[in-house]
């Protein structure tokens, strides 16, 4: 169910992904930009096998004014952080605040990752 504004209007939010689901999409050969938003030293534990631009959201004011240049609004975005919450917040500011088309929030993050897709990948 989306979220409501104060004014009752409904606003846009990520579109739900499974991490076997965007796994499949990835094998597929599709055009997808991974955003990890962990901290360097989540990333440093654990990290998934495929390019991810990082944009770890405590050092935003770093990358947020580039953003545009950042991340290509022409291709769906699939965002990532340890269990899914930091990685919705900042699927919603996109979506939101910069009008990106397509952004999809990992469920589960690289936990669940770890364990429906390579448990080679560590848990912390």
């Amino acid at each position: 169910m989306p979220e409501t504004s104060p004014t009752g209007a409904a606003t846009a939010t990520p579109t739900p992904i499974s991490a076997a689901d965007l796994q499949a999409r990835l094998e597929a050969g599709e055009a997808i930009q991974l955003v990890d938003v962990r901290e360097d030293s989540e990333l440093a534990l654990a990290r998934l096998p495929h390019p991810v631009l990082h944009l770890p959201l405590s050092r935003s004011q770093e990358w947020s004014g580039r953003i545009e240049a950042l991340i290509n609004r022409q291709q769906p975005v699939a965002v990532l952080c340890h269990a899914g919450v930091r990685s919705w917040h900042f699927g919603c500011w996109l979506i939101q605040e910069h009008g990106h088309p397509q952004v999809w929030n990992i469920q589960g993050g690289i936990e669940a990752w770890s364990v429906s897709v390579d448990p080679a990948i560590p848990r912390y």
